[in-house]
């Protein structure tokens, strides 16, 4: 089994291995020793799957357990769906010895560690991520929250899981438009911090497209530390941290001005790499090779949804990012393989030419 230690304050384990699922409860148990009641957060395509084995692994430690669904997509994370989670847990008798367990993917995740967040002022939580996207990213590092009709995730908290159980065999009955979705932030992984997964992304397309268990364990272990690392040095988003938004700039304003309904989230974020690629080359931050290698690897992992909304739109949009900071953005943009540097003061000319670039290369 891989493991990889998040470094805070209060640290705790991620841990990799095929066929977790069926022994999650026994993880459970260890890492909240003084629990005896569990409320499943999941979803019902994810519990068709994968929710029976791990209610029978947690009932064969000793846990009551409850089952709540919510609807998936990023649509359904809302505060309602927060309210209306608190309002089935309070009924079923959850207390503050109760603990959440987020079975699904990234929008269970987010939504299920709010809730745990702010129940009783706080419960412990554990995350089960059911795909790739939040084996590799969301499910590591404590950001929980849901959306606004104004912006993606403005309303949140910081609330560290116990343990994360993350094994790679889910990702069999994961649809592919969605495993290939979740591939752009293990490649993101590469790009801002370790040229050995950019370069393994690179060489071995076929072997991750075909979900080869032991490629799999391997890359997703290696993003794990990649964002263990970024999350200790920096747990609440204050400097190093925001590398993590690489592709999430322009990628967030194209899910929010289509609704969305057009993106999935890693699809979103992999256009946004590839302007954040496209502006870095015109502001001569980076070199046109670094620029090219990016971009043809992004492309070469899916084919993505056409981009239709117009500069104007998304500079519109990106003015009520979280990540704006006094009316400024800022932009993650690459400076080689492996190193990105936090730029606020990209010119609105770069962003139009970058959009309108995305709308022509999406076209053909």
């Amino acid at each position: 089994m891989n493991q990889v230690e998040i470094k805070i304050d209060r640290s705790y384990c991620a841990y990799v291995e095929a066929g977790l699922i069926k022994s999650a409860g026994e993880q459970i148990r260890a890492a909240i020793p003084g629990c005896e009641r569990l409320y499943m957060i999941t979803a019902a395509t994810v519990r068709k799957h994968w929710g029976a084995a791990l209610s029978a692994s947690l009932e064969a430690a000793g846990f009551k357990q409850e089952i709540l669904e919510i609807k998936d997509g990023e649509r359904n994370k809302n505060l309602a769906a927060v309210e209306h989670l608190a309002g089935r847990m309070a009924r079923l008798g959850a207390d503050r010895k109760s603990a959440v367990v987020a079975l699904g993917g990234g929008v269970v995740g987010d939504v299920a560690g709010f809730l745990a967040s702010i129940y009783m002022r706080g419960i412990d939580f554990v995350q089960v991520p059911t795909t790739f996207l939040a084996q590799v990213d969301a499910s590591i590092g404590g950001k929980t929250g849901v959306d606004l009709h104004a912006g993606k995730n403005l309303v949140g908290t910081f609330h560290h899981p116990r343990t994360v159980l993350i094994d790679p065999s889910v990702l069999g009955t994961l649809p592919e438009r969605e495993y290939r979705s979740g591939l752009y932030e293990a490649l993101k992984c590469g790009i801002i911090s370790d040229p050995a997964i950019f370069r393994f992304m690179e060489e071995n397309r076929e072997r991750i497209l075909q979900r080869e268990p032991e490629v799999l364990e391997w890359l997703i272990t290696e993003c794990v530390r990649v964002k263990a690392h970024v999350v200790a040095a920096d747990e609440r988003e204050g400097g190093l941290r925001r590398i993590l938004n690489f592709g999430h700039t322009i990628g967030h304003a194209l899910e929010v001005e289509t609704g969305y309904k057009q993106f999935l989230h890693g699809e979103a974020v992999a256009w946004g790499m590839v302007a954040a690629a496209m502006i870095a080359a015109a502001m001569q931050r980076t070199d046109s090779e670094t620029a090219r290698r990016i971009i043809s690897t992004v492309l070469a992992y899916a084919p993505l949804p056409k981009v239709e909304p117009r500069g104007k739109r998304i500079i519109h949009r990106l003015a009520a990012d979280k990540k704006t900071v006094n009316g400024i953005v800022h932009f993650v943009l690459p400076v080689t393989i492996g190193k990105v540097e936090v730029v606020p003061d990209v010119p609105a000319r770069a962003v139009l030419q970058a959009v309108d670039e995305l709308r022509y290369l999406s076209q053909a």
